[in-house]
């Protein structure tokens, strides 16, 4: 069975606030076996406590976050300017994953530019697979949009072979493709899964206010944008069936995440998720 964590980036305030050690015992309370690192320095102090977690609650690392190298989304370690150091984290943490959570902006915008971008991840993966570690993509909605009938997703996979998946459900869902016919297609290749609930809210006030007073356009915003990350078992994706897919598609771990929890305290929520997946059997 996938082994159940946390995707850490929920925490990143209570690991600056409180220390990485603290927010591991808590997680280790709430009955969780591995967390991922993203958007978390990996300084000493959080590398020494991230050991200490191994060491003494059994928490695995299951993957660390990177990019492939410097610009204003990449948060932490990238590929190009630290790679030793990535790859001697690894070694000193047990973990066998690093993942690209999402590539840059501006090889989003054309099949050329996506194409140029995989091209540069390709040999950045192969020299991590020959380093022992397998280097994973981490997919957004905009992943499923299409250049001359071919997902983005696709053009990774056929320019970049050495690059596994961590395929995030709750995207795929908000990309619009069945998770299900996801895990099918990309069966073999998906390593890491973040676990991830959809969930539509009713319309609110504010929106039909805005419709009742001739405000059309802003009301209908207000009508099109109630789709919001969830705790899992609290929104609409079928994960009785979902994980076990994901486990018969290759998936060695699965993060629980919530990009945005609107105003909870990411510990309850966490709780929450970990309850629920506790009563379908995880």
């Amino acid at each position: 069975m996938a082994v159940l964590g946390v995707q850490m980036m929920m925490l990143r305030q209570q690991v600056a606030d409180e220390g990485m050690w603290a927010v591991l015992q808590r997680l280790k309370e709430l009955d969780v076996d591995a967390v991922e690192v993203s958007q978390i320095p990996m300084d000493e102090t959080n590398t020494a406590a991230l050991e200490q977690g191994i060491n003494e609650l059994g928490i695995q690392v299951g993957a660390l976050s990177v990019a492939l190298k410097p610009g204003p989304t990449a948060t932490g370690d990238n590929l190009e300017e630290h790679y030793d150091k990535v790859v001697a984290d690894c070694r000193r943490l047990g973990t066998r994953f690093v993942r690209i959570g999402m590539m840059p902006f501006t090889a989003m915008v054309s099949k050329e530019a996506c194409e140029a971008w995989a091209a540069e991840v390709e040999p950045a993966a192969s020299r991590l697979a020959a380093d022992g570690i397998t280097l994973c993509y981490h997919n957004h909605h905009v992943d499923l949009a299409k250049f001359d009938g071919e997902r983005m997703f696709d053009i990774v996979r056929r320019v970049a072979p050495s690059v596994h998946f961590e395929v995030d459900l709750h995207w795929v869902q908000r990309g619009g493709m069945a998770p299900l016919d996801m895990l099918k297609e990309y069966s073999g290749v998906c390593k890491l899964i973040h676990v991830k609930d959809f969930r539509v809210v009713p319309v609110p006030q504010e929106a039909v206010d805005k419709m009742m007073s001739g405000d059309v356009a802003g009301g209908f915003q207000g009508f099109l944008n109630i789709a919001q990350f969830a705790e899992v078992g609290q929104g609409n994706m079928n994960w009785p069936e979902l994980l076990p897919a994901a486990e018969a598609a290759g998936a060695e771990f699965f993060f629980i995440e919530q990009d945005d929890t609107y105003g909870r305290d990411p510990f309850d929520c966490i709780a929450d998720s970990r309850a629920y997946l506790k009563s379908i059997g995880y």
